[in-house]
């Protein structure tokens, strides 16, 4: 099924993942969703062996993810890119670091019903800051994140996807921390 449109982006900082479980804070939502492309790159190789082709394996390799927004405000940008909000000023040192977040967001199938996504394990990478005089016609410029995911260490998960139109789904809670806490082990 095509996918036609894309909304409701949140984030939740990922606060432990270990061999003792893991544990989000309350995902917050992002405005201005426009695209998200996940990009997920494996590695295969194959085994040679009685003069031919005998077995092949397949790993999991980095996973990035770029989303574009209309606008990403400067509280989310501290959240995710670990730097400091004081009095309505960013301030960014070269020593921040960006914690680990879950992404989710929701995309619209041509049949009506959406798809659901959380990607659970990220870091996103300080973002392009674009400016332009305004002319006779209006450009708008907005901003794209840029992150690696990783599989977490707790249970090797690495997304979550569901269908509202799959028997059993629900999505009611889909956005609520519980969500991504309660996947641990699935």
């Amino acid at each position: 099924m095509a996918k036609i449109g894309m909304k409701d982006v949140h984030y939740a900082i990922l606060t432990n993942d270990d061999e003792t479980g893991v544990q989000y804070e309350a995902p917050v939502k992002l405005p201005g969703a426009i695209s998200a492309k996940i990009s997920v790159k494996t590695n295969t190789d194959t085994l040679y062996a009685d003069d031919g082709a005998f077995e092949t394996a397949t790993t999991l390799g980095e996973i990035t993810v770029e989303i574009e927004l209309a606008d990403l405000p400067l509280s989310a940008q501290a959240a995710l890119l670990g730097h400091k909000l004081e009095n309505g000023i960013l301030k960014a040192k070269a020593t921040d670091e960006a914690p680990y977040v879950a992404l989710g967001f929701k995309a619209l199938k041509s049949n009506g019903k959406y798809r659901y996504y959380w990607l659970l394990k990220g870091r996103f990478q300080i973002p392009d800051d674009e400016s332009q005089t305004r002319e006779d016609k209006v450009t708008f410029k907005t901003g794209t994140l840029s992150g690696v995911f990783v599989c977490r260490q707790y249970d090797g998960l690495w997304k979550l996807a569901g269908d509202e139109d799959e028997q059993g789904f629900l999505a009611t809670n889909w956005f609520d921390v519980t969500t991504i806490n309660a996947s641990a082990g699935v």
